[in-house]
């Protein structure tokens, strides 16, 4: 029995040491899959803690007979790493929608781009008050996350949450009134 094999076992029985042990043996393949896949060192990190404790709860569904532990730790780190592209790319068009409807126009205003402004700025009033702030150091002063982290004195991973949390909350708002991809009264037609 090689030693993978031992180390699924006892990482099927629930010994948490094996966890460690499996994160020691494989821990700097599955961090590399993830830099390869994200191209960012900080979210390949989190890729990779997501990847072990993934492999901690699903732990019951690893079968050395369908392959080894390495190859399952990459599949999980894979399917993270696409998921975290995903969400990344969700938020960019989020951020895009956000950006087009607070951004002043050069162009005349129709009365549809002064609703949506309006109906911005009221969702924003009832963010809580961090997130509201990150998001406006993010939006109206343009400020990268180090910079709002340095403004507000928050750490960064808790600026990036705000602003991920604002922007989901947003989100969700839009999508029920129908204005998360395009105009309000685009949103209420489709809606009929």
């Amino acid at each position: 029995m090689s030693s993978d094999d031992e180390l699924a076992e006892r990482l099927r029985a629930g010994d948490e040491t094996a966890l460690r042990a499996a994160y020691d043996r494989h821990g700097a393949a599955v961090l590399y899959l993830a830099q390869r896949l994200l191209g960012n060192r900080a979210d390949a990190e989190d890729v990779t803690q997501v990847t072990f404790v993934a492999a901690w709860t699903g732990r019951d569904g690893f079968d050395p007979q369908r392959g080894s532990m390495l190859g399952w730790l990459l599949g999980i780190a894979r399917r993270k790493a696409v998921d975290r592209l995903r969400s990344a790319a969700r938020e960019d068009r989020v951020t895009e929608t956000v950006r087009a409807q607070l951004a002043p126009s050069e162009e005349a205003e129709t009365p549809e781009k002064v609703v949506d402004r309006l109906v911005v700025a009221d969702e924003l009033s009832r963010l809580p008050e961090e997130q509201r702030r990150t998001l406006e150091l993010a939006f109206f002063d343009d400020l990268t996350h180090p910079q709002i982290a340095a403004v507000t004195g928050l750490p960064l991973g808790t600026v990036k949450s705000h602003i991920r949390r604002g922007m989901a909350n947003l989100r969700r708002r839009w999508e029920v009134d129908g204005a998360a991809f395009g105009s309000r009264s685009a949103g209420a037609t489709r809606a009929l």
